[in-house]
């Protein structure tokens, strides 16, 4: 039986971009060298959205303002299922590091699908483009 990880995804608007960050190297090659969310896995006695803060934390150091649940898959990869929870988040500061990705894009929503993205957000990039982001 396959085990569900229960992750969460920082949608970072800003400007009226949201931003997208490209992983390296994996052992998942479906989520190899594309293109997510800022997040990962909830820690046991978090609640979603202070797992979110401390993941963009952790991964940028980067300060963000945790915003209104946005859309909620559950998606199977070959080993293992996501429930992944993502979350509208506002930059409360101008300047990050990449820390555990390779490069990252600020892209409009009309653009998301210019970059090769892992496979558990195309529901959601999809969603995104059919709704009006807050600047």
């Amino acid at each position: 039986m396959k085990k569900t990880l229960q992750v969460v995804g920082a949608i970072i608007v800003k400007d009226g971009k949201i931003l997208a960050v490209k992983r390296g190297a994996n052992k998942n090659q479906a989520v190899a060298y594309k293109y997510e969310f800022v997040g990962g896995k909830i820690e046991e006695g978090e609640t979603p959205e202070v797992a979110l803060k401390r993941e963009v934390f952790e991964e940028m150091d980067y300060d963000v303002e945790v915003g209104e649940k946005f859309m909620e898959v559950l998606y199977e990869y070959d080993d293992v299922f996501v429930n992944l929870q993502t979350y509208l988040c506002k930059p409360l500061s101008e300047h990050y590091i990449l820390k555990e990705h390779i490069d990252h894009k600020w892209l409009l929503p009309s653009d998301l699908f210019s970059v090769d993205w892992a496979p558990a957000d195309t529901d959601i990039l999809q969603r995104l483009q059919e709704v009006k982001l807050s600047k």
